[in-house]
Formats: C-alpha cells, structure tokens, sequence
C-alpha cells in the first residue's frame, strides 16, 4: 500500500484544512438551520450528533474517500472472515465471533470456531445460575456472596467497566469486586472485607503466569488457607478463565472449573469471550447475552451501513482529521451518566494500545500522526476543573459526550440538571463568547475602559472546538455492548487508515519481560551489571530501604 500521505485524498483534505482554520462553526449553523440534522445519524440505541465538528460536506467526502483508498471495507470483511490481520503475531483477529449470532460459521485455519464459542457460552451459563441461585456451595456449605475478580489490562478493565456502567442490573445476592494492581494494599483492603466460606475467587490469565495476576491470586490463595480452609477447598472457591488447564489445576482448581481462551482473542478485545464470566456472576447470563446481542447489532452496522450513516466510520474519520489535519494530540471522552465514569479509561487501553504505534503494517517507519492520547472524567465533575482548558486554550482537543435520556433510580431534577450541563458544554465549546460580547456584559460595572477592555480579553473563549454527543435510549446491556463494539470499530478503522496493526502491543510486552528482569534483581536472583547505572541505583536503594 502507497504512503498515506501520497494520495490524493490526503492533499485534497491538507488543502482543505486550511480553508476550514479560518471559518467558524458558529457561522455554519446561523448559515444552515438543517446543520444538526444533515449531521446527526442513529444505530443500535445510539444516536450520534457530528454537528458540532469543524467539517462540511467537501471536507466529510475527503475523508470518506481517504477511508476508500485506504481499503477500510475490505479489512472490515478480513476481520471478519477470520483472516490473519494480526500479522507480527501470525493471528487471526476474532473477538467478533465471540459474538457472532448469525447462525453462520466463522473459520480459522480451516476450522469453524463457533460451536467451541458457544460451548464456552453455555458453560459460563451454567456456572453462573449455580452460583446465582446459590446451587455452587462454599467449603462450609454456604452459597457465595462476594466474588473477587483478580486479572490486569483486558483480563481487568473490560469485565470491570462494564460490571459498573450496569450497576442498575446486578444481582443483589453477589457482591462482585476486581483487584488488578499488584500493590498489596489493594487485595488486602478486598480481602479484609470478605468471609473466606462465602467468596468465590475468578483468576483471569490466558498463560496463568501474568506476574501481577499470579501474585495477587497466590496472596488470595494464602489468605484463604490462613482463614482455617484446606487445599481440597480450593476447587470449590477459585476458578480461573486460562488456556492453561495444566496450571489451573496444579494450583487446585477443578479441571471443569477452568474456562477456555482462544489464541485469536486478544486482552483489549476479550470481554466478549470467558473473560467476561465476572460480568455474568453481577449482571446474570441473560443480561451478558444481550451485551454480545447489542456488540453483534454494531457488527453488522459496520459491515453493511454506507460511509456516510456508519457510525465508527463516521467517528474514525473524524479522528484522523483532527489528528492529522486539525494538530490535535488528544481526545477527550466524557460521560454524562455517573455508572459509565469509567469507560474513558477503557476506551484509553482499546485505542492509545491499539494504534500507539509508529510502524507500517511493511515495517517502514510513519510520517504522519497515528493513536491520540485518549483521557476523560465523567461529568458534570470535570466542568469544575479541565473543561477550563479545552474552553480557552489554543489546544485543538475533540470531545466526545456521553449521555442516556433514561436512566433507573433517578428523579427528573437530578436527570435534567445533568442534560442541561451535558448540551451546555457542546454549546459553550462550539460557539464561544466573542470580546463584543464579554465587553458588553461589563456595561454596567463600574470600570475603566481599560480595566473593562483587559477583563473583557480574560473572558473571552474562542468557540470552534469540536465535540460529538452520542445520545442512548438507556444504557442497558445490549446498548453497552454497541457501545464498547463501536469504539472497537473506531479504533480498527483509524488503524487501516494509517496503515497498522492495531492488535500488537510489543511495547506493552517489553515492559512485562523488564519488569521480571528486575523483579529477578531484585529477588538477588541475578547481578545488576548488566543494568543501567540508574535502574541498578534505583534497585540498590529499595533494597536498602
């Protein structure tokens, strides 16, 4: 494939950048009363305003066609087909068939996939109503009430964020908690809150040897045998969802209690696979189903929906505009709705570890901006704080707002303070307050022209800063599953534009083979000479402590 920059799509929207620094979006809508509704498309309980983007028709054409040139519809259908996208890896990319519920199969290396995917499924089903219904007894014949989730990355975040953002959904019987960091004071604090006969303990680890997982769940081990339990209860309170089954079982789990990853799923994808078993145990496997329903709904949005009404298409060109045309370096999620509060960190592993990257799929070395820094906060909590920043800096930062029009447990105060936060910022972020303006709104104060004019300077916010509002009936399970699936998208379509493989993580691998290295340093398994001076001055000192 041809560089990037050398197509014509890329000149054609260089040049129309520099058209488009000099207009404002506050022009456009006084200019175009059907604005909002030319950019507003719907799919899958999510409705997507792009009005408020630094973008017209010409400019939407020039990306659409870049996506063309850049083969997006066919490494869709590669992806989805099962072919080997994931190449420094040799792998096929197939978190999709995970919930693939076309009837139809899906092949790998000759192989369909799909009977051993919903012989996982019914497996975490099963497991999930003994332990719901109180079937799945503890060592002291009690059914379990706290379940402690031990994994990192994909193994962590997914399962956790989604658990939270359907709060709304759980299952009252079962407390469900997630431990990640392998700072002890976290799986202590966990620990001090629960009765060992009545906490089921879920490892999630693909080799059951991710050292930050396998420490956590041997400390958990530990605690347990301390509380009075033998190592036969082992096998009735730790499952683990592993490739492993050797491991698993050496550690004293039960074979039948170890549920199955495929080599084709990748930690950021892996939700929608066993790894998701957390998220049955909180919210039940009908509502889990429905997660896959609403991911598979987005699927087939993708595939078959024009450019121009495909939502991840929509917001991956739009991404690559202010990426690569508008001098953006980041982009800023913020969710309306106080259970979703941590999707922005989700969606901040999903993007920054699948297009950080600076090589071509050739292994030729970028000349143009890849993956932005994706940060967020829920709000109205960040208005009070860094919305300050996007209002009056001269930092291009893209926002994407978040919002459900139904949410449970919830008066209509409380709902439409929020809303009305919520579309006040993308108002206040588009059109701004011009010097006219502020200076005006000083007429009556008792002021110099001076001081009114110097003030004036100080309130004064530009406008023209860029935001998208996804708009969701409710956030149920099947709207959040569309939801995670459409960043998913995103993220794939970005990565085919820019020419990457957008489900490596070499430098996310280098870090785990320094941390053992050093952990082993440390330890005094090795010598320090081959460090360098500051890392081996760093160890020393720890050591000293």
């Amino acid at each position: 494939m041809e560089r990037i920059r050398h197509t014509q799509a890329w000149a054609t929207l260089e040049t129309l950048s520099t058209s488009v620094k000099r207009q404002h979006m506050r022009d456009w809508f006084a200019n175009d009363k059907n604005r909002a509704a030319k950019y507003t498309t719907s799919a899958c309980g999510i409705t997507l305003d792009y009005s408020k983007n630094r973008i017209n028709e010409d400019v939407l054409t020039a990306l659409f066609e870049l996506a063309e040139q850049r083969q997006v519809s066919e490494k869709i259908t590669a992806m989805f087909s099962g072919e080997i996208i994931n190449t420094t890896e040799h792998r096929a990319v197939l978190h999709t068939a995970l919930r693939n519920f076309s009837g139809e199969p899906v092949m790998v290396d000759g192989e369909d996939v799909m009977p051993s995917v919903f012989a996982t499924l019914d497996k975490m089903k099963a497991f999930t109503e003994s332990v719901q219904s109180g079937a799945h007894k503890g060592c002291a014949g009690k059914a379990i009430k706290k379940v402690v989730c031990i994994g990192i990355g994909g193994s962590f975040l997914g399962p956790k964020i989604v658990t939270e953002a359907l709060k709304s959904h759980h299952n009252k019987a079962l407390d469900v908690r997630f431990v990640a960091n392998v700072d002890a004071c976290h799986i202590h604090d966990v620990l001090s809150e629960c009765d060992y006969k009545e906490t089921l303990f879920v490892m999630s680890s693909k080799s059951f040897s991710t050292q930050e997982t396998l420490q956590n769940t041997l400390t958990a081990k530990a605690w347990f045998l301390q509380q009075g339990a033998t190592e036969a209860d082992i096998a009735k309170h730790f499952v683990a969802v592993s490739s492993n089954v050797k491991a698993a079982t050496e550690f004293g789990m039960a074979a039948e209690n170890v549920f199955p990853m495929a080599d084709w799923v990748g930690g950021r994808y892996s939700l929608w696979s066993a790894i998701g078993l957390p998220i049955c145990l909180a919210i039940g496997f009908d509502n889990f189903r429905q997660v896959l329903q609403g991911a598979y709904e987005m699927d087939v949005h993708t595939q078959t929906t024009p450019f121009a009404s495909n939502l991840p298409v929509i917001l991956a060109v739009l991404g690559v505009w202010y990426r690569n045309f508008m001098g953006a370096q980041s982009h800023v999620l913020l969710p309306y709705y106080h259970y979703l509060r941590g999707f922005p960190a989700y969606v901040q592993q999903l993007d920054m570890e699948s297009n950080g990257k600076s090589t071509t799929l050739n292994g030729l070395t970028v000349d143009h901006g890849t993956g932005p820094i994706i940060w967020g906060s829920e709000g109205t909590n960040g208005q009070h704080s860094f919305h300050q920043l996007i209002h009056q800096s001269n930092l291009p930062i893209p926002a994407d707002f978040m919002l459900p029009i139904k949410v449970p447990n919830q008066d209509n105060t409380h709902h439409a303070m929020l809303a009305s936060n919520c579309f006040g910022q993308t108002q206040a972020m588009m059109q701004g307050k011009t010097f006219e303006e502020c200076y005006q709104d000083l007429a009556d104060q008792d002021l110099s022209d001076k001081e009114r004019s110097t003030l004036a300077s100080h309130k004064t916010m530009p406008g023209n800063k860029p935001s998208n509002t996804l708009l969701f009936d409710q956030l149920d399970p099947k709207t959040m599953g569309a939801l995670v699936a459409l960043y998913e998208h995103k993220v794939l379509i970005q990565g085919a534009i820019w020419d990457l493989n957008s489900f490596d993580q070499w430098g996310v691998e280098l870090g785990k083979v320094l941390g053992n290295d050093v952990l082993d340093v440390i330890k005094g398994a090795k010598d320090n000479n081959h460090l360098d001076a500051s890392t081996a001055a760093l160890i020393a000192q720890f050591n000293r402590g």
